[in-house]
């Protein structure tokens, strides 16, 4: 059985019941479960970490139905990388380094694959850059940027794009108003923008255990959305909304022509 890492140096709270704001619509969270630090996405197919025995608190949105970790806030960009996205993540997360991206830029060429030409794509996220190299290949115009770890690559030299990917990202982020702003940053005046996270509705509801097996801090699954949630965020930064299915979404300001032959979000 591998090392799993030690959280010793890492302080959780003892009692983590004290109401936090929600980030998004600002009304008092409640404490709805604690998990142990160990729970992770991969007990979907039956593969168990030993328990950590460190409580991790999730607070619950009664206005929005956003789910939270609060201590997360609290982490250094070295506590993630030593206790989450360290050299066992893979375990718990097999699909990140080449099977998701590839199947991602599949998605993108299936979608917009025509209008390439007229594309100027931004992966947000994304890692190594599997994705971007994937699109390049198929003659897009397409750039990789990952805020974590800060490092000295700047927002604001990237420019601005009409397409940007968010795949995997919105579930990880301790901070919303900080993603939300970066991406609106980045944004051209028409501009879509397409991200994954599975909801919230139907899988976390009032007075219930927190057993669905999206929501792993072991994974950095620490923000959970619900539809009204994404909705909100979507207004507060003067964004349409729309969903393709209950895990893929997209925001935008104006569609481009190319995206709006192409998508009928649904506009709220």
């Amino acid at each position: 059985m591998p090392t799993l890492p030690q959280l010793s140096s890492i302080t959780f709270p003892a009692a983590a019941g004290a109401a936090v704001p929600c980030p998004i619509c600002a009304t008092e969270t409640v404490l709805h479960d604690v998990v142990d630090f160990n729970k992770n996405c991969e007990e979907a197919r039956q593969h168990f970490l030993p328990l950590s025995g460190r409580p991790v608190y999730y607070h619950r949105c009664p206005e929005c139905a956003f789910v939270l970790a609060p201590e997360f806030r609290h982490w250094s960009d070295q506590d993630f990388q030593d206790h989450i996205y360290n050299e066992q993540y893979i375990e718990i997360d097999p699909d990140y380094v080449s099977k998701r991206p590839m199947h991602n830029a599949a998605f993108l060429r299936q979608l917009f694959d025509r209008a390439r030409t007229e594309i100027r794509h931004l992966d947000y996220g994304g890692g190594s850059g599997v994705l971007s190299n994937a699109l390049k290949e198929q003659g897009w115009h397409s750039t990789t940027y990952d805020p974590f770890p800060r490092n000295a690559q700047r927002l604001a030299d990237l420019g601005k794009f009409n397409l940007i990917s968010v795949f995997e990202v919105f579930e990880h982020v301790p901070d919303v108003t900080e993603l939300m702003s970066n991406l609106s940053a980045l944004m051209e005046d028409e501009c879509l923008v397409i991200f994954s996270t599975l909801l919230t509705d139907g899988n976390i509801k009032p007075n219930t255990r927190l057993t669905w097996w999206y929501a792993s801090p072991r994974n950095g699954h620490i923000s959970l959305f619900s539809r009204q949630s994404l909705v909100q965020l979507a207004k507060q930064h003067e964004l349409q909304y729309g969903s393709f299915n209950g895990g893929t979404h997209c925001l935008f300001n104006r569609l481009p022509d190319w995206a709006s032959k192409l998508l009928t979000p649904q506009k709220n």
